[in-house]
């Protein structure tokens, strides 16, 4: 396997990774208690997370929204009211997660330095 394909399949990686991150956000809105805002706040990024990852792996440039929504995730950490901090750092570590992970750059469309003849 070349590097590009590496770097390919690494990037695709991450919008995987991103997709299960969302499902856990989802999964852990029912998990244990939440104050209502967070509750409600925690199931719909959930979606969002995962359905972003999952329209990113055919529109590469998407993911950008996922970091949004992973920026959203700390801030509503801390500024929704919450029943637990429990929450509060799930949703903040999981935000600090999709943001950083939203970063890692796809590879469609790039071309290498370096390309290759075939000569017959």
């Amino acid at each position: 396997m070349d590097t590009t394909q590496r770097a390919l399949n690494n990037s695709q990686g991450a919008r995987y990774l991103n997709i299960v991150l969302g499902l856990w956000l989802f999964i852990s809105a029912f998990a244990w208690h939440h104050g209502q805002a967070q509750f409600t706040n925690t199931w719909i990024m959930g979606i969002i997370v995962a359905a972003v990852g999952l329209i990113s792996l055919s529109v590469p440039s998407f993911r950008y929204v996922n970091t949004i929504a992973g920026a959203w995730l700390i801030v509503s950490g801390f500024a929704l009211p919450r029943a637990n901090s429990g929450t509060t750092w799930n949703n903040v570590l999981v935000g600090i997660a999709v943001f950083l992970v939203s970063l890692v750059p796809s590879l469609a469309g790039r071309t290498t330095g370096s390309t290759r003849r075939v000569t017959a």
